[in-house]
């Protein structure tokens, strides 16, 4: 627009201090303070020396000068238009813009705060580039605002198409789906279980990450039960270490059977008795006899026996483990953390199996220890052997992919065990 639209502009649409006091809001109020009876008015009147009153002069010099304004505008609004312009339309296009940037003005004094949506900003900061900034005027927003626009746009250019995503890479779907049935067809199963599962399976996949899957997917984790620990010469020489103690089972017919089990320390293989009523001082010394058949020719050697003080083993129970170079420690009285390991199988045994079926007599329990003892020997995997199972035939895995993964159910499906087969 030329220096003239300018010129005009600021003279009619940006008043100065003096003007907004020349106006005629401000006249108006002053001449009817003026025009009020007291004091003030009676000595305007004499100072004047006019019987004319303030308000009627003001109101016509008032008309007088925005007529006399009306006329300059005019002339300068055709000037304009049709002066010195060989086509009248840039003239009429120049006053239309000066007639919106108005109307624009008399809108943002009655409207609101506007709401801009995300396009609005994006075409408000990129006509900023092209706009000079002596002009920024006609932009509804302040200066600062469409900079700080312009760098959040620069900043979402540098982001926006950034691939990748840091850390370690997911786990593969099928592999999740396997972790997720396992924890399912297995609630009392914790994160390491399942790893050690996987593991045999041939798939390597840490416990954290089964932590945070199960946890995002409100699976687990399983009850803990923690065993306390014993003193460390048990942990150096663990191999050469044989644990025993009894247990009951409730029959249906509220009978009690009695149990002897005994614990490999180094291999975490059990060996389970046959189950009886009357647990005598015979019945004992057989259990010894079938141990150290079980044990003969076996390498390392061992060395020591750990059993409580119990009156149900006799005198020639430990004669017969002498006679094989074992030598049996009797924990002290009233101490089960003392035998910890035998505790902790017995526990075991109780969680996974004898709790979940409903025992009928001997017969059944024999057959269900003897199913779950050598599920325990062969296929469950232990913490203390790096998650495999106690034999050590059975420690050898085959990698096989996760869709070719197949159960075995044991015991009625109470207990699952999980092989590959050939694709």
């Amino acid at each position: 627009m030329s220096g003239i639209a300018r010129s005009l502009t600021r003279a009619i649409f940006q008043p100065t201090a003096h003007g907004q006091r020349a106006g005629r809001w401000s006249v108006t109020r002053r001449a009817e303070r003026v025009s009020r009876p007291g004091r003030l008015n009676s000595r305007r009147r004499s100072a004047w020396g006019s019987e004319t009153p303030i308000r009627d002069r003001t109101a016509q010099y008032d008309r007088v000068m925005w007529s006399l304004l009306y006329l300059v505008v005019r002339a300068l609004v055709r000037l304009l238009v049709r002066g010195g312009r060989p086509d009248p339309d840039d003239g009429a296009k120049d006053l239309e813009i000066l007639v919106l940037r108005h109307q624009l003005r008399v809108l943002q004094r009655t409207a609101g705060r506007p709401k801009l949506r995300t396009i609005d900003r994006v075409l408000l900061a990129a006509a900023s580039g092209a706009i000079p900034r002596h002009r920024w005027v006609a932009f509804l927003v302040t200066p600062a605002t469409l900079l700080r626009w312009h760098r959040e746009l620069v900043r979402r250019k540098w982001t926006y198409r950034r691939t990748g995503r840091p850390g370690r890479p997911p786990i593969d779907a099928e592999v999740r789906a396997l972790i997720l049935r396992l924890a399912r067809e297995n609630p009392r199963w914790g994160c390491v279980r399942v790893q050690g599962e996987l593991r045999k399976l041939g798939l390597r996949v840490g416990a954290t990450t089964i932590r945070t899957l199960l946890r995002t997917a409100r699976a687990g984790p399983a009850p803990r039960r923690a065993g306390p620990t014993w003193a460390e010469f048990l942990r150096a020489q663990a191999h050469g270490i044989i644990a025993c103690d009894f247990f009951t089972v409730e029959t249906a017919w509220l009978r009690t059977l009695y149990v002897l089990v005994f614990i490999e320390l180094g291999s975490r293989r059990i060996h389970v008795s046959a189950s009886t009523a009357h647990p005598d001082s015979a019945w004992v010394t057989q259990q010894a006899r079938n141990l150290a058949m079980a044990l003969d020719g076996r390498s390392p050697v061992v060395r020591f026996l750990i059993r409580d003080r119990d009156t149900k083993f006799s005198r020639s129970f430990d004669a017969v483990l002498r006679s094989e170079g074992m030598r049996v420690i009797r924990t002290p009285v009233r101490a089960p953390n003392a035998n910890a390991y035998a505790e902790r199988v017995i526990e075991t045994m109780r969680a996974e199996c004898l709790d979940w079926t409903l025992i009928l007599g001997r017969g059944h329990l024999d057959r269900t220890l003897r199913t779950y003892g050598e599920h325990y020997n062969r296929q469950r995997p232990h913490r203390a052997v790096g998650l495999a199972p106690p034999l050590a035939d059975a420690r050898i895995s085959v990698p096989v992919g996760p869709r070719h993964v197949c159960r075995r159910d044991l015991l009625g499906g109470l207990i699952h065990e999980y092989y590959g087969v050939a694709a």
